[in-house]
């Protein structure tokens, strides 16, 4: 079972994944992703406002999303993240290369 919600918005997606972000749903987060990216939407936000605790194989999904997207003329982006996934991404320093933003509006406006 997945444990996301997915909402195509026509010129991008937005999958929110829920609760623990960890090797449970890592895989098919990652997995739907490479699925979007080859089938052309390659803008693709990631609303983490649900998420209490993101683990390595949370990060490795969305590092490897981000490298597909990009690979192929896209982007990947998170928004609304907790406090949790916050200290994880300044701590790992990933925060540089998936810069958070604050709502999935504005992430969405800025594109």
């Amino acid at each position: 079972m997945t444990n996301f919600e997915e909402a195509d918005q026509g010129s991008h997606v937005v999958l929110a994944p829920e609760g623990k972000f960890n090797l449970v749903v890592a895989p098919a987060l990652k997995a739907r992703i490479e699925d979007l990216v080859a089938s052309g939407k390659t803008k693709i936000l990631v609303d983490l406002h649900a998420v209490d605790f993101i683990d390595s194989s949370g990060l490795g999904a969305l590092i490897g999303g981000l490298k597909s997207a990009r690979q192929n003329g896209g982007d990947l982006r998170i928004a609304a993240a907790g406090v949790q996934v916050l200290a994880v991404l300044k701590l790992t320093n990933l925060d540089r290369i998936l810069s958070p933003f604050a709502t999935v509006e504005e992430a969405l406006n800025d594109w």
